[in-house]
Order: C-alpha cells, then structure tokens, then sequence
C-alpha cells in the first residue's frame, strides 16, 4: 500500500497517538505540518474504558481550542500501541496497555464522532512519519525503531509500509533476545522489549542499587529509587555515573543485537531509532552501531546507516495523518 500526502484533500485529519504513558492528539493538514498539539497522560493501569473515554475527551477538547466540530474534519487517525488489526479496526492486544484485548477503538471512535476513521500500529504510524517528513525522507528501505515505555517498530519496503497479513507486522520488540531471559509483559521470554526499553533501563538500574551499589542516581531521587526513570539514567550517565553508564551499555548491546536481526534479515539502507530513550543519542546508538558492525553479515552492516529519528513526539500523529490520507473513501 502507497501512502502520500500529495492528494487533494481540503481538510484536515486529527490525529491521535496512544501510548502507554501519553496520549497526544493534533490537527494534521495534507500538508504535513502540525497545527495543534495537546497532551494528556494514559493513566493505563485505570482499563480500557478509562482510556478510550479520554481519547474522545481528548479530540472534543481539540476541537473546541480549534472552534471546530467533526463535519470539518476528514477523518481521524488513531495510531495506538500494540497488535492491530486494521482491515477490522480492533487493538488485539497491547502489553503497554493493560486488559486491552480485542478492543473495537476504530468503531467506537466513529460512532461517537460520524467520521471516517482509521486505526494503525503507533511504530508503524511514526515509520510513515520519520518517511515521509524526518530522517527517512528519499529512503526507500528503513526499518523504524522506537525506544520508550516499550520497543515497537515499522517496516518500510520499496517506499511502502509493510504491515503484514493482518496489519501486524513490525512487532520488533517482541523478537526473542534471550531464550532464558525475563519474562516480558507479552508473555513470552525475553523480548527486546524487556531486555532494552526504557522499562528495562530504569529497571536494572533500581536493581543494582537495591542491592547495594552506589549511583548518583539515588541522591538524584532523594533516596526514593522506585522513582527512578529511564531519563534519569541518561543525566546520570551524561554526568560520568559509572552504573548509569554500564546500565545504558547492557541495553544498548542488547538493542545491537536486535538490528543485527534486522539488518541481516531486511538489508535496509536505515534504521531510524525514535522515542524517549532515542533521546540519549550516541549513549544509546554508539553501542549499538558498533554490536552492528560486529556481528551483522557485513555487507549488510556496511550499507546500514543507524541515526537519531528528526520528528520527536510528532512522528506518530504526522504518520497517523499520512496513514488516514492513503486510505480510500
């Protein structure tokens, strides 16, 4: 499926990106820029019914700062976090979004507002995003990585998504790292996901020092650990801590090890690598880049360029966008 954004279309898509912290809602014209933007936080851990009645506060209350109401809008675009089916428009599971199961978002969302609208994988949408608009732009094979909450991604072959039979393809943080590793909010057994997202890193860091190791870390919190998170990892390790620093090593060997995957698989030109823990640049992507060159076949490895996506927090609803355009009517 070719997605483009140079089609005629008068009016503009609002957009929403659910994750499982946040969720971001934004006018999005054809034209690829972002109108308005407004946060709101997921409170997951409270169901799914909690969340999807502040999605559709969210889009009410982007209307109205807009002065808009539905009938101007051409149609809404919901890139969520988890397995999706989207030729049904259901979120079949979500790891980062508890008692999701089986969860009709496209439909509820329609009936609430009688608009076309559309529903996509978060990664796959910020993959359309960083392809169309950020650091993909002229690549025609890139794989999308994004690090945060969880590790998700996207597949872009020949300039096109690849979203699989059902719409669920890219699920890279879901691939096997370690056979006898952790247990991964999945189900399965040591996922990329468990071993390299920001989860993870703030996790092992509050592991280390539970057990007696030293860290700025714990004065940075006050001695609450429990509060420490992966951004805060980062400063530390930007400051010279020694267990930040080992900590933000291990993960990012182990998310090498995941694009040796890819890389070996794919043979892509690119791997972009957004979200919050992405932040952290050549910390995080140094590591990586190097387990790359390494231990991936290396003509493969020599072609792989590893960067920094350009878009932020804006790739998934400029991808949202770009999905719903692409959509027939």
């Amino acid at each position: 499926m070719v997605f483009s954004m140079q089609q005629k279309h008068e009016l503009p898509v609002l957009a929403i990106d659910l994750g499982g912290t946040k969720i971001i809602a934004a006018i999005v014209p054809h034209q690829g820029q972002v109108m308005a933007k407004e946060y709101f936080p997921t409170l997951a851990g409270e169901g799914a019914e909690s969340v999807i009645g502040r999605i559709l506060s969210a889009i009410d209350h982007l209307l109205r700062v807009r002065n808009m109401d539905s009938s101007q809008l051409d149609s809404i675009s919901i890139a969520a976090a988890g397995a999706i089916d989207f030729d049904q428009g259901v979120v079949t599971s979500s790891p980062n979004l508890p008692g999701w199961h089986d969860i009709p978002l496209r439909d509820i969302v329609k009936r609430k507002h009688g608009v076309n609208t559309f529903l996509i994988n978060d990664a796959n949408a910020a993959a359309l995003g960083e392809h169309h608009f950020g650091a993909g732009r002229g690549v025609n094979n890139l794989i999308y990585l994004t690090v945060s909450t969880g590790i998700g991604g996207g597949i872009i072959i020949n300039g096109r998504l690849y979203s699989g039979l059902r719409g669920s393809a890219g699920e890279i943080g879901h691939m096997t790292i370690d056979v006898n590793g952790p247990r991964c909010s999945c189900g399965n057994i040591g996922c990329l996901e468990i071993l390299a997202s920001g989860t993870a890193v703030a996790r092992e860091a509050i592991r280390r020092i539970s057990q007696g190791e030293e860290s700025s870390l714990t004065e940075m919190v006050e001695g609450k650990i429990e509060n420490i998170t992966a951004e805060k990892v980062g400063v530390a390790a930007q400051g010279g801590d020694s267990l930040a620093l080992e900590v933000i090593s291990k993960a990012a060997t182990y998310l090498g090890v995941g694009m040796v995957n890819l890389v070996n698989i794919f043979n892509p030109e690119m791997i972009i690598v957004g979200g919050g823990v992405a932040q952290m640049g050549d910390l995080l992507l140094e590591p990586a880049r190097q387990v790359v060159k390494e231990r991936a076949f290396q003509l493969s490895a020599r072609a792989v360029r590893i960067v920094s996506a350009q878009l932020g927090d804006s790739a998934g609803v400029l991808g949202a966008a770009v999905f719903a355009y692409g959509q027939p009517r």
